[in-house]
């Protein structure tokens, strides 16, 4: 009986770790969606601008 409940154990670890996982990704993504993603495509957009005005004065290209 003792193998029997071992296997359980060891069967259960991967079951708590995943509803442990799912939990936290619904939390975290729960939070993602009250911040805003404004700054970072402004910083984005901002990064885009000046690599296109760099290797628009680049000579050769």
């Amino acid at each position: 009986m003792e193998v029997g409940m071992g296997v359980l154990v060891w069967l259960l670890i991967p079951l708590v770790a995943a509803i442990g996982g799912g939990l936290w990704g619904s939390w975290a993504n729960r939070t993602r969606k009250a911040r805003s993603d404004g700054p970072e495509l402004d910083g984005y957009a901002r990064f885009r601008e000046a690599m296109e005005k760099s290797h628009s004065g680049a000579p050769g290209a």
